[in-house]
């Protein structure tokens, strides 16, 4: 991802570090007996259950779950770039398949549409969907109403910001009154201005701008008759992007760049692209803030802003939007659908081990119930005392799965790179527009581009 313009694709796939688990420690939990009358063979070095996955975050909850049930788990990880076309063929011929893959909401939409998962609604989760958000439990069922595949967190998104600067500029660092100014675009360009007086600037770079040009009636990219939709709001990414730029509004840090990861710890070089920090450089700048899904908090900001730690909040931007998300589901041709289901019911369902991994790994979990209990008077030393799970959980109600296509991931990293040839100079306006247009089509020539 070298390249700022990216940070729009990473907001809405999240492919580096959605699913990105926090490091295992190795350690088991301990629980009673679960009346699972599997026989062991934990000692016998037999596979019972085969994983897909593209990531090691499910190897805490396996470690438990052998624990818990005797067996012994294959977690087979395949790297992202190589996932789909690994895992593919395997599905559809059923050679070497698993009993249990994952997959990213970039391919959960079409995998869903398949025959790869089995109908969860045939060991009874349909009962279960009142203890998650509609958004995420929605997005794993197919078209025809089945319920193929579940997750266990929930990714809204939020700007977090420097509470420091936020007292010193606007006289308060209170999430509630940050929100207020933040509501709208006009808003965020109007703090982006104070910042810029102050010394400071609104973002590393203009990416962070992008999950709010959708507006609060947000269309989807393509409609029911495979129409690129080009609203308003989705155009005005141009205009805010360059207002941005223009304005010297963001520190021209590219997302996930050496100097991207630095400004959340201190002052940084202006415009240094993907250039390593160097110390006492001339033209330093200091950023206010970032935008980030949920799993930013513990997977980016806690891990690479050590030097800041308790000066941060988060709160909302102009609209709500989420970034990623990983959903587990059975292959349908699995000959271990009952203890795999057991698998996921742990995972998505379960108080007692889901109480222990909140707080094993600090993500916003997709089960309501334990997330009112871990939420209740919870306290967030990084976030200055702040309660991000009451605002990440309200953040996820106003997300509509309604508006999530396929195509998502994609076009928004072809329309992240025409603002970004616009914004850059490269082409005009219009140049930069026919050009996404070009290239949707090109991708994807059953989608009809406007004239």
């Amino acid at each position: 991802m070298k390249n700022s313009w990216k940070l729009a694709t990473l907001l809405c796939g999240a492919v580096l570090l959605t699913a990105c688990g926090s490091d295992d420690n190795g350690d088991t939990a301990e629980t009673g007996d679960t009346g699972n009358d599997t026989e062991t063979t934990a000692d016998s070095g037999e596979v019972d259950l085969v994983i897909n996955s593209f990531t090691d975050e499910l190897q805490y909850p396996i470690d438990v779950f052998e624990e818990r049930h005797g067996v012994n788990i294959d977690l087979q990880i395949i790297p992202t770039e190589n996932y789909v076309d690994t895992l593919r063929p395997a599905l559809e011929s059923g050679s070497g398949a698993p009993d249990l893959f994952t997959a990213e909401i970039i391919y959960l939409l079409d995998w869903a549409e398949q025959d790869y998962w089995a109908d969860l609604g045939e060991f009874g989760v349909e009962d279960w969907s009142d203890d998650y958000p509609e958004y995420a439990w929605e997005l794993g069922r197919s078209q025809d109403g089945e319920m193929k595949a579940l997750t266990w967190q929930v990714t809204p998104g939020g700007i977090f910001y420097r509470r420091s600067i936020a007292e010193e500029v606007f006289g308060t660092d209170d999430p509630d009154a940050m929100a207020e100014q933040f509501s709208t675009m006009d808003g965020l360009m109007d703090a982006g201005e104070q910042l810029k007086q102050a010394g400071y600037r609104l973002f590393p770079d203009e990416g962070s701008v992008s999950p709010f040009t959708m507006g609060n009636n947000p269309q989807p990219w393509v409609d029911e008759d495979e129409n690129l939709v080009m609203t308003d709001e989705r155009m005005s990414y141009f205009d805010y992007a360059k207002e941005l730029r223009d304005n010297e509004y963001t520190a021209l840090a590219p997302a996930w760049s050496p100097a991207w990861f630095a400004s959340f710890n201190e002052p940084i070089t202006y415009n240094a692209g993907w250039d390593e920090m160097e110390e006492d450089s001339d033209g330093m700048t200091e950023v206010f803030g970032v935008s980030l899904p949920s799993w930013g908090l513990p997977h980016v900001l806690k891990t690479d802003a050590t030097e800041t730690a308790g000066d941060w909040a988060v709160t909302s931007g102009p609209s709500s939007y989420f970034g990623g998300g990983t959903w587990i589901g059975i292959y349908e041709g699995s000959e271990n659908k009952d203890l795999a289901f057991e698998f996921i019911q742990m995972l998505v369902h379960d108080e007692e081990f889901l109480e222990e991994w909140v707080q094993e790994t600090g993500d916003v979990l997709s089960y309501q119930p334990v997330m009112d209990t871990i939420s209740e008077g919870y306290e967030d030393e990084f976030l200055g005392g702040q309660n991000h799970y009451d605002y990440f959980l309200a953040e996820a109600e106003n997300i509509d799965a309604s508006n999530v296509t396929r195509y998502d991931q994609r076009l928004e990293q072809m329309f992240g790179a025409a603002v970004g040839s616009y914004v850059d100079g490269s082409y005009s306006r219009d140049e930069a527009l026919e050009s996404f247009y070009a290239e949707v089509q090109n991708a994807y020539p059953q989608i009809t581009v406007p004239e």
